[in-house]
């Protein structure tokens, strides 16, 4: 099936109008600071609370949330949503005081100057790396690709389209950095949250908001124990996965610490938690809900094939377009980040402490690690459900990671090799729990690696390296934000 000339004229008109005013925005900002990597990867520090709403929005909210939440065709999903929230708030009144109190420009930063040691920044900066590079970057690439096929019958393979779209999302992050993927995430993500409430009352429409046939399990909250989430998984992972991806991770803290103050990012933050509550949920499952109804189940192709059958021919332009373009500065969103990990973490410590011109290493490095995320596309094409996976894959990195920024901000007196050993423990032992046996729910066997891992730490701190931890908090009842903030052992 070939794709109509209008729809293409649309799209086509509508991405290069986002690519324009990216451009035009960008070319009339000022330099804010002479530090090449702030300049490069935080904007200067001068994004607007608006943009930063607008650029977090859209980091999370691209075909592998739309294209896999709607695929499980069922309300449940919105609990990541909603739980997100939580996790944006955590960010707001906890980690970005640190944040900016420490003036970091990668979260791994924070760690090195917590601990002392260099080695924990490239040690969690190499993970996050390789968790973007081999997981988000293919699956977005193959979520994206699915639903434009889907939506459009198109017969062209999906590695194909993966690499159009890949081309072109490298292109916001490698020429323009941190700015200018965040100046086209907001432009692109007015766009797709329009288009997605559009979706949304069509579908409803489509039945009359006649939600009667459907199975009442696909329309409860409460999940049960052979859900994608149980409902006593809120209980325990949950939050902990929530923490990890919206205060450690260095995709979405990126955004907030590119404000000119605490202020202002914390504005920012919140008013994209304030989005998410209030119009992303119904986004993310309705469509999904109506398309079992009247499709049965067809799993992630829900999504593009409800919303090719309800769109009118000349907005399935449109939203194709708004697709793309929220796609495209995701990519672009988590390159950047993967690119700025490896210059401040990995090349800057080991190879050459002042490189010469920032934007062509990160532009470089960006090249190989697109190519290796295309490679890796088909891996995914067979995936039963992309965001259970995802979120599955992720507990491979997230629950190690974030033990090293639990025991760093709560603990003094930590040998940061203890929390090394400790991460490569986490690693290992979540291997084992999603691949060899697995007891439990996944986010139950998270909540576990993390707790695990944080106690062999302190205990490999205090046996091998015979240091004695000492918890920050005392009785005195300061706030943890204000605690965290302390120097670890200075």
């Amino acid at each position: 099936m070939e794709l109509p000339l209008l729809q293409v004229g649309i799209a086509a008109a509508l991405t290069a109008l986002v690519a324009g005013g990216t451009v035009w925005k960008c070319r009339r900002a000022k330099i804010h600071s002479s530090d090449g990597n702030q300049e490069f990867f935080l904007a200067g520090r001068g994004l607007s609370w608006f943009f930063i709403a607008g650029s977090i929005t859209i980091t999370n909210l691209s075909a592998e949330q739309l294209v896999g939440m709607n695929g499980n065709q069922m309300a449940l999903l919105a609990w990541w949503e909603l739980a997100a929230v939580v996790g944006l708030s955590i960010l707001a009144l906890v980690f970005l005081p640190i944040y900016y109190r420490y003036n970091c420009t990668t979260t791994t930063e924070l760690l090195e100057k917590k601990y002392n040691n260099k080695s924990i920044r490239s040690t969690i900066g190499g993970l996050f790396m390789l968790g973007n590079i081999l997981i988000y970057m293919p699956i977005m690439l193959y979520s994206s690709s699915l639903f434009l096929k889907s939506m459009f019958g198109l017969q062209v393979p999906i590695l194909l389209i993966s690499a159009i779209l890949a081309v072109a999302g490298s292109a916001f992050a490698i020429l323009g950095g941190l700015r200018a993927v965040a100046v086209a995430d907001t432009y692109s993500g007015v766009l797709l949250l329009s288009m997605g409430t559009l979706v949304v009352f069509l579908a409803l429409a489509a039945i009359g908001w006649d939600f009667s046939g459907i199975p009442p399990e696909r329309l409860s909250m409460i999940g049960g124990n052979d859900s994608p989430i149980p409902w006593h998984t809120l209980l325990t992972g949950m939050v902990f996965i929530q923490i990890y991806y919206w205060s450690t991770n260095q995709t979405i803290t990126q955004r907030a610490m590119a404000a000119p103050t605490l202020r202002e990012a914390q504005k920012g933050v919140l008013a994209a938690a304030a989005v998410r509550l209030a119009i992303i949920p119904p986004m993310v499952v309705i469509p999904g809900i109506v398309s079992y109804k009247l499709y049965g189940h067809i799993g992630d192709h829900a999504y593009g094939q409800i919303a090719g059958a309800l769109l009118p021919e000349y907005l399935t332009g449109i939203f194709a377009a708004a697709l793309v373009t929220a796609m495209l500065a995701h990519f672009a969103s988590v390159l950047n980040s993967t690119a700025a990990l490896y210059v401040c973490d990995l090349h800057e410590k080991y190879i050459n402490a002042r490189p010469a011109n920032v934007p062509v290493l990160s532009g470089v490095a960006s090249v190989i690690f697109v190519l290796i995320a295309v490679a890796l596309v088909p891996v995914y094409t067979d995936a039963q459900s992309i965001i259970n996976l995802v979120q599955q894959l992720n507990g491979l990195l997230s629950m190690p990671i974030l033990s090293a920024f639990i025991v760093g901000l709560l603990f003094r007196n930590v040998d940061a090799r203890a929390a090394i050993l400790a991460v490569v423990f986490g690693v290992a032992l979540y291997g084992y729990f999603s691949f060899v046996w697995a007891p439990l729910h996944y986010i139950h066997m998270m909540f576990i690696t993390l707790w695990v891992t944080v106690a062999f730490s302190l205990t490999v701190n205090r046996f091998v390296f015979g240091r004695k931890a000492t918890f920050i908090l005392s009785g005195r009842g300061k706030a943890v934000a204000g605690a965290a903030a302390q120097a670890n052992g200075s």
